[in-house]
């Protein structure tokens, strides 16, 4: 079983975990930082590799959750121009495809690996889709995507695997193919979740911000740093809240909080 609360208040850590957390102060030394920044794509590429297309679920939660890629259409069957800004191997993209006829896709990521696993995936096709390789933080979407096209981006679990300091180029880039009024769908990893107290000593990069074994980086958003980030670049926050789940193993006892971050920014 689960439960699931919204709201505006960060999760409060039990005193166990608070004292783990204050004691965890060690930084990665700056010359392994700078080696994971410039093997951030061949560490991702050998995270698709290792786990092919096996490692994430098929999101078949998205239209439930964000309730927007049906509101922004004006008559039911209008056509929609979405981009999902970091596709992975399609778990979003694909059951989204399938649900809703009238969509046409543009996708992108990091990973060239990703990228190839989503071509070769049966429900792949050039008419409703367009998936290419880009590094959003330098690679201009406008090269694939014409300027103000698109009326929603999902940008869902990828702003936290990006170095905290060049998360705003993701939010300028993106910002340039987005039609006025239309909106960033986001959700992503909220501070204090499971997954960020789980980290061994040894793993930090800087605040919220942590090094996995394979490489990969992930961040934990508390909801005043996305609001800023969002606002600096020139969107509006119509919703910025967190999600508090608890997801109870009976047969353990376990029980697991997580923690994210859902919101939505419009551009004016």
């Amino acid at each position: 079983g689960a439960f699931q609360k919204k709201g505006h208040s960060a999760r409060i850590l039990s005193p166990e975990e608070a004292e783990r957390l204050a004691k965890d102060q060690v930084l990665v030394s700056e010359f392994k930082q700078l080696k994971l920044e410039e093997e951030a794509q061949k560490n991702w590429d050998l995270f698709y590799k290792r786990n092919s297309t096996n490692f994430f679920k098929d999101r078949h939660w998205t239209t439930r959750e964000f309730k927007e890629l049906k509101a922004c259409r004006e008559f039911a069957d209008q056509k929609l121009t979405i981009l999902e800004a970091g596709c992975g191997v399609g778990n979003c993209l694909f059951p989204l495809l399938e649900e809703d006829l009238n969509i046409f896709a543009y996708a992108c990521d990091f990973s060239p690996r990703a990228v190839e696993y989503v071509k070769k995936n049966a429900l792949y096709s050039t008419e409703r889709c367009k998936v290419f390789q880009c590094d959003l933080t330098k690679d201009d979407l406008l090269e694939n995507i014409p300027a103000d096209s698109v009326d929603v981006v999902i940008l869902v679990f990828v702003l936290s695997a990006i170095h905290p300091d060049k998360m705003y180029l993701v939010l300028k880039n993106i910002y340039k193919v987005l039609k006025p009024g239309k909106c960033v769908l986001f959700r992503d990893y909220g501070l204090y979740d499971h997954a960020m107290l789980r980290f061994k000593s040894g793993s930090k990069l800087g605040e919220n911000f942590y090094v996995r074994q394979d490489g990969t980086r992930s961040y934990f958003f508390t909801e005043e740093f996305l609001s800023q980030l969002f606002k600096a670049e020139g969107y509006e926050q119509v919703v910025n809240e967190y999600v508090q789940r608890e997801t109870v193993n009976r047969k353990e006892d376990l029980r697991v909080p997580r923690v994210f971050l859902q919101s939505k920014f419009q551009k004016p």
